[in-house]
């Protein structure tokens, strides 16, 4: 009986394994369907505002500021940036009540497309597998896109487009470099830190993503992300 367990298990696991391995291939070229922290956010009565869009939709300068605000050597690393991931470790164990991530873009991509929100090392240890696959997979410009279409912009504001319309009553295609710093500031905690609210922080948030930008936007490996080629 325990023998017969195992092989169920065995096969359950390499069914699994195939189904997750073909979803992610598939996801080169299709949008996610939904994602866990999308689904979590109706089921709660956050709402859901989502429209996906191709790259070509979204601005420019949207794309130079979530790259100049939370991973600026995402062009350059394989999916993590170990030194950031060390800085955050090294804080996080001096305040252990103001938690700061160190997760790039990529991982950031896996997490929301594949997994849930949390901390847990199972979990963590997914986020690991899934960053690898997509950067294989996938590449920079699509994980871009995709990272663009479903990290949450709002309190159920999901993606580039529903942010654009929610916000500034214009597709993404037509934001300006300022509109886009400021949906780029709120990433960190877009529940907290309000596009609009005009709050000190965020001001401060903004002019610095701006400067980032104009540091960044003549970086050869950085334009071929960010344009439309």
């Amino acid at each position: 009986m325990i023998a017969r367990f195992w092989s169920r298990l065995k096969r359950v696991l390499l069914y699994l394994f195939i189904f997750q391995f073909v979803y992610i291939i598939l996801l080169r070229w299709v949008d996610p369907p939904i994602t866990m922290t999308q689904l979590v956010s109706w089921v709660t009565g956050d709402g859901l505002r989502r429209d996906y869009v191709r790259a070509d939709q979204i601005s420019p300068y949207l794309r130079l500021a979530v790259i100049a605000s939370e991973d600026q050597l995402f062009p350059a690393h394989y999916g993590f940036d170990w030194k950031r991931i060390q800085e955050a470790m090294a804080y996080n164990k001096r305040k252990p009540t103001k938690l700061r991530g160190g997760s790039t873009i990529s991982q950031q991509t896996a997490k929301n497309v594949f997994l849930w929100q949390g901390r847990s090392w199972i979990r963590k240890g997914l986020e690991v597998y899934f960053t690898f696959m997509i950067e294989i997979v996938w590449g920079k410009k699509r994980i871009l896109e995709v990272y663009l279409n479903v990290i949450e912009m709002g309190k159920g504001v999901y993606g580039a487009e529903a942010a654009s319309q929610f916000y500034f009553n214009k597709s993404a295609r037509n934001l300006s470099r300022r509109e886009s710093a400021l949906i780029a500031a709120c990433l960190p905690n877009p529940v907290r830190y309000k596009v609009k609210s005009g709050s000190r922080y965020m001001q401060s948030r903004t002019s610095m993503i701006q400067r980032q930008m104009m540091n960044l936007q003549s970086d050869p490996t950085i334009r071929k992300l960010i344009e439309n080629r």
